[in-house]
């Protein structure tokens, strides 16, 4: 029992983690936006200044392509690349972790959808716009929350494994005790009856034999004995005894199987629970986590470039 204490401790114990962590993943992210949006406003700037340099130090020379010609360019190879890489995203978001625990893959596969986001920043031929990067700034903290989440969810499994096998353990513990206190019972119940109803017996056999015995008497026109009131009430109690003592017998078992059978149903549900949450954490939820961001990139690059396409 001091095992099942133990486990519901460390149960608590682990969710008082849990939201200890959570807290710190929802801080972590508040400052990582804040300092987000101070650089994509810094980067921005710097954008803006290295266009403005750009125009201003590189004149058109006679016979080099144009303005428009480069600008289409630009566009043909961004709209490429933006299919490779939404085609990488939803890729990556489709990918399937076998084995529990899960959480040992988030890592690795929060890496792979950082390479992509850079992997589009770094090849645009046209820089990235300021509302891209605050997408996938947002994208990125969003996603790594919720993984966060699902690891410190994930970490109760041994600890879920352990308190179902003290619970299945509990339930042969319960049988083995309602068998070993029915049969001790059943042995108080023989034991009783049978000095009791010996008892009864042998009243029965005196009050016949004194009745017997006064009914010579009177034939005989001897004074009768006395004493068949007084045994006949003592039958009458003893018979009264006995069946007291069954009814008691019968509230006694009552109440014994009435609480094995209450203690089994709550260590059932106990075990049912902790199957299901077992179940639950050995299965990959992440997935639709990972496949929700992987769509929200993918949908952030489109978005990025219908607003190069769009601007005349």
């Amino acid at each position: 029992m001091n095992s099942v204490k133990d486990t519901i401790e460390g149960l608590k114990n682990l969710e008082a983690e849990k939201l200890r962590l959570i807290a710190e993943v929802e801080e972590l992210k508040k400052i990582a936006e804040a300092r987000s949006n101070v650089l994509v406003n810094e980067i921005a700037d710097l954008r803006e200044q290295a266009n403005s340099l750009k125009t201003l130090t590189q004149p058109e020379k006679p016979g080099a392509p144009s303005k428009d010609f480069i600008k289409e360019k630009n566009l043909t190879a961004e709209k490429e690349l933006a299919e490779k890489i939404i085609d990488a995203s939803q890729n990556l978001g489709k990918q399937i972790f076998a084995n529990s625990p899960f959480s040992k893959d988030f890592d690795n596969w929060l890496d792979n959808l950082r390479q992509i986001v850079s992997d589009f920043e770094t090849n645009s031929p046209i820089f990235v716009d300021e509302q891209f990067i605050k997408d996938r700034s947002q994208i990125l903290l969003d996603v790594e929350g919720a993984l966060a989440r699902q690891k410190v969810e994930e970490s109760k499994v041994d600890a879920i494994a352990l308190a179902l096998a003290d619970n299945n353990h509990l339930l042969a513990e319960a049988d083995k005790e309602y068998a070993e206190k029915a049969k001790e019972l059943s042995h108080k119940k023989a034991s009783e009856f049978t000095q009791l109803s010996n008892r009864v017996h042998e009243l029965e056999r005196q009050v016949q034999k004194e009745e017997e015995e006064n009914r010579k008497r009177r034939i005989l026109k001897k004074k009768t004995m006395d004493e068949i009131p007084r045994k006949i009430q003592e039958l009458k109690s003893a018979r009264t005894e006995l069946e007291d003592a069954r009814r008691n017998f019968v509230a006694e078992e009552d109440k014994l199987r009435e609480g094995y059978e209450k203690k089994k149903q709550e260590i059932r549900e106990q075990v049912e629970r902790l199957r299901k949450e077992l179940a639950t954490l050995e299965t990959d939820t992440s997935i639709e986590t990972r496949q929700a961001a992987s769509k929200a990139l993918a949908n952030a690059v489109s978005a990025q470039v219908q607003r190069i396409t769009s601007v005349p």
